[in-house]
């Protein structure tokens, strides 16, 4: 499979992306609500005026706010560059503030760098005080590490999910492996997300390419996580989710039909007007709209497989 750029992958998408765009304005529809499980507070910038009209906008009704850790100069923040999750989004204060503002409409995770010695402890602290789940996990440490073992123990306590960015070589790195963490802690659930996660859908993917385009192979990592271990679920979020849809919508037919209880909508969309094709969130929401196989599997991905799983 040929090396393809990020820039290869915008390109060979832009047709499809551009028939996937919906009008702002579509106001949140209490009969079919929308979960979105992937925001950040002040990402790339965005202010929470502009978070909160981006997301009705889209007809979303309930977000949830993944925080950054603690900015640090560390290995596994690749010495502070991947500070704010690498898109400036800040951290468990804000997200916790932002939903006790927002009530009816917003929810939030817990974050910390994972190879701190007090990262329990924060971790701890916030779930008491009402976070949903831990992440977006987001640091330079291979998936089953040690440290990734204590972000699970914590999880385990308090029963709630992990969220995770896979990305070769770069964040939770080794996906190949991560079966081990599946079957150390099989009380906690985990939420695959990015590239590495969605390139793995492909049986014949290329861990070095990150932006993978063409037919999909089925019977990939990804595909055998979500199959073989209950603890395994996808978010759906960020153009990594997104192309993996549209690069072979035969191939997303079925994945939808197969693993329809195990997939979770988010946007991870930095944009601040909700339409165009600058709006990659709502470009999600008409793509699974025009794919999902039916009626019933939509309303699982949209709503039904997050409410479940955060006990909403």
């Amino acid at each position: 499979m040929p090396n393809f750029t990020r820039r290869d992958f915008l390109t060979g998408t832009a047709a499809a992306l551009a028939c996937s765009c919906v009008t702002a304005g579509a106001a949140p529809n209490p009969d079919e609500p929308i979960i979105d499980i992937h925001q950040h507070t002040d990402y790339s910038g965005r202010t929470n005026e502009q978070l909160l009209i981006h997301q009705r906008a889209m007809g979303v009704t309930t977000t949830i706010l993944l925080p950054a850790g603690r900015p640090m100069n560390l290995d596994s923040t690749h010495k502070g560059k991947s500070n704010g999750l690498a898109a400036e989004a800040s951290g468990n204060e804000a997200v916790m503030a932002m939903a006790r503002a927002n009530p009816k409409e917003y929810l939030f995770f817990v974050n910390e760098v994972p190879d701190i010695p007090e990262a329990q402890k924060e971790l701890e602290k916030y779930l008491k005080l009402g976070a949903k789940g831990i992440g977006e996990q987001k640091f330079n440490v291979d998936c089953d590490s040690v440290h990734m073992q204590k972000i699970a123990e914590v999880a385990q306590e308090f029963d709630v999910p992990v969220l995770m960015h896979f990305q070769h070589e770069t964040y939770n790195k080794g996906i190949e492996r991560f079966y081990k963490m599946l079957e150390k802690f099989p009380k906690v659930n985990f939420i695959g997300h990015a590239q590495t996660w969605w390139g793995n859908i492909d049986k014949e993917h290329v861990q070095t390419v990150l932006y993978p385009m063409g037919k999909v192979t089925p019977g990939g990592i990804t595909d055998r996580y979500l199959t073989d271990y209950p603890n395994m679920y996808a978010d759906m979020s960020a153009g990594s989710g997104l192309g993996a849809f549209l690069r072979d919508e035969e191939h997303t037919k079925a994945f939808f039909t197969r693993h329809q209880n195990k997939l979770l909508f988010g946007t991870d969309c930095n944009d601040t007007i909700s339409r165009g094709p600058g709006c990659q969130g709502s470009r999600t929401i008409a793509a699974i709209r025009r794919l999902a196989p039916s009626k019933e599997i939509e309303r699982k991905i949209f709503y039904g497989n997050s409410k479940r799983l955060f006990k909403l």
